[in-house]
């Protein structure tokens, strides 16, 4: 089923044309749980991955837990509708968790799914993205690992990885992605209004309209910010959201050019404030506004993915070149 976007609830160029230079386009991936393959775009699903290749791992020390819960474990309770049951961390050495620690794929995107994912290193067009399972250092920090492909080269791969390693229990259920298949849309969006990310007087008109519509039409009235602006959920390219760190900037480590945003992964899809973004095919038609949408926790956390606390992880890579490394920021 495809996903549809529904029209904003009213032209934001029109209520302020001084956007329009700033139109940009981002492809929405709507994740929602299904079967995908390895040849498919996907979250969750079995990558396109050589069994003669390495499966990348953390070589970073790791925190220890006191419990977890094995993916086993997850699995069952999510088939059934529960919650799983943890148990005690297991002991020091045990494989899996001492020594480098396989990375759990989250991701894989096919640029002939996607429309506008930029090219990798080498024209490279399928990119897979990975989280250490584990948490690092006294701030809980998390890695992540970023792997760039051709794709007609890996499909020609005499055999694929099948049983990819996994480390033997979580620390959260929220580490264990949903296998979902995706519905890429593409939408315009606009950037996050914010100190220096537009200019200052587009930002106090925008500013203005906002308290004008809320004046005339209380607090459920659409605002830039949830409604005009930047879509929630999973999304390829566009603006970043800066609603957690306010805006950042963001220069490649190696040549300081500026960075642009790749990738957006997002535990939610949809929460009060950003209900209009929520697709036709997910409403009921019989209802308005809010009370339409079907699904709440279904739809919210299709992937059951978190980042953060409930934050958006940004994926960035360097225009001047694609292969520097890419930098990551949750906000």
């Amino acid at each position: 089923m495809t996903r549809t976007t529904p029209p904003r609830p009213v032209s934001v160029e029109t209520v302020l044309p001084g956007l329009a230079p700033y139109r940009a386009r981002s492809t929405r991936l709507h994740p929602r749980p299904g079967e995908p393959g390895a040849h498919d775009s996907h979250v969750g699903g079995p990558l396109l991955w050589p069994a003669d290749e390495p499966w990348p791992r953390c070589h970073e020390p790791h925190q220890r837990e006191t419990e977890g819960y094995t993916p086993e474990a997850i699995r069952a309770a999510r088939a059934s509708g529960a919650w799983p049951s943890s148990g005690p961390w297991p002991p020091p050495g045990t494989p899996g968790l001492d020594g480098p620690v396989p990375f759990t794929a989250l991701a894989q995107l096919f640029r002939r799914d996607v429309p506008g994912l930029a090219a990798g290193p080498g024209d490279a067009d399928l990119v897979q993205l990975f989280r250490c399972p584990l948490t690092h250092g006294p701030h809980l920090e998390r890695r992540y690992h970023l792997r760039w492909r051709r794709a007609d080269r890996t499909e020609r791969a005499g055999s694929l990885l099948t049983d990819p390693p996994q480390v033997p229990v979580l620390p959260w259920e929220h580490e264990l992605p949903e296998p979902c298949v995706l519905h890429p849309e593409e939408v315009d969006t606009y950037p996050w209004a914010e100190d220096d990310t537009l200019p200052a007087a587009l930002i106090a008109d925008i500013d203005a309209w906002d308290d004008a519509r809320l004046a005339e039409h209380g607090p459920d009235a659409p605002c830039y910010q949830y409604d005009l602006s930047i879509p929630p959920g999973w999304r390829v390219g566009g603006y970043p959201s800066w609603a957690s760190t306010g805006p950042l900037t963001v220069d490649c480590e190696r040549c300081a050019a500026p960075m642009r945003l790749l990738l957006t992964a997002e535990g939610s899809e949809a929460d009060g404030g950003s209900h209009s973004w929520v697709p036709l095919e997910d409403r009921d038609p019989a209802f308005s506004g809010k009370e339409s949408v079907r699904h709440g926790t279904f739809l919210a956390q299709p992937t059951r993915l978190r980042f953060g606390r409930d934050r958006d992880l940004h994926v960035f890579t360097c225009p001047a070149d694609p292969a520097h490394p890419p930098r990551w920021q949750l906000s």
